[in-house]
């Protein structure tokens, strides 16, 4: 019962952060910047203020879709923000930069993401199955030995959203100092772009929070099968 209250309290708590996001986005999506410059010229002007030209700014597909690809040095930026002129989509561009330079200057975080990324991933795809194989050996033969293999690749992708947080935090310090220093940004505009990213922080710090509490969950099932 109290997990079902957890996790009702973390669902609404998750949809609330994830509709104020869209909302301040969309908010800030009409407010446009003094210079004219759109989300991919912000990119391109932060890239080079950094030393970096190895970096390529795209454009894809969605809204909110943007992200970094350390693998090919690609800035992708959604539609949204690629060619718009606004704060947001200067917010985003910068953000996204942020990850590029944490790349260049071999920021310890991130690379210790990266390196988590091969082994997260094979424990998202393996977890349910080995769940399931768990239950079934759990009650047949009263092996707890795949629930426990499973409880242990949760915590590893539980451990990835933790580590993900400085990783998000400090892309948007690194954004929000060179929005104020460059210019991009002003005394009028600059808390609006500091208030969206700090809203998008926020769904990585529920996402982490909703993962932990499952985690702690599904010890305390295992704890209990095993007494």
């Amino acid at each position: 019962m109290l997990y079902l209250i957890l996790t009702i309290v973390i669902a609404v708590v998750s949809y609330l952060v994830q509709h104020s996001l869209q909302k301040k986005f969309e908010k800030y999506s009409r407010m446009p910047l003094n210079n004219g410059m759109t989300g991919a010229q912000v990119a391109q002007k932060m890239l080079q203020d950094h030393g970096i030209y190895d970096v390529t700014v795209k454009c894809v597909n969605g809204s909110l879709t943007d992200h970094y690809n350390p693998i090919d040095k690609t800035l992708n930026l959604s539609e949204t923000v690629y060619g718009v002129n606004s704060v947001a989509a200067a917010a985003v561009a910068a953000h996204e930069c942020g990850h590029a330079v944490q790349h260049a200057t071999s920021y310890a975080w991130l690379t210790l993401r990266s390196k988590m990324v091969p082994i997260t991933n094979f424990a998202s795809r393996s977890m349910s199955i080995l769940f399931l194989v768990g239950i079934l050996c759990s009650a047949f033969f009263n092996s707890l030995i795949f629930i426990e293999i499973a409880v242990g690749l949760y915590a590893i992708t539980t451990l990835f959203t933790f580590v993900t947080l400085p990783v998000e935090i400090n892309a948007s310090q690194r954004a929000l100092s060179w929005l104020d220093e460059s210019g991009i940004t002003n005394v009028y505009n600059h808390e609006y772009a500091a208030d969206a990213l700090r809203s998008a922080a926020y769904t990585y710090v529920v996402s982490a929070l909703a993962s932990l509490a499952t985690l702690l969950y599904y010890i305390y099932i295992f704890l209990g099968r095993r007494d």
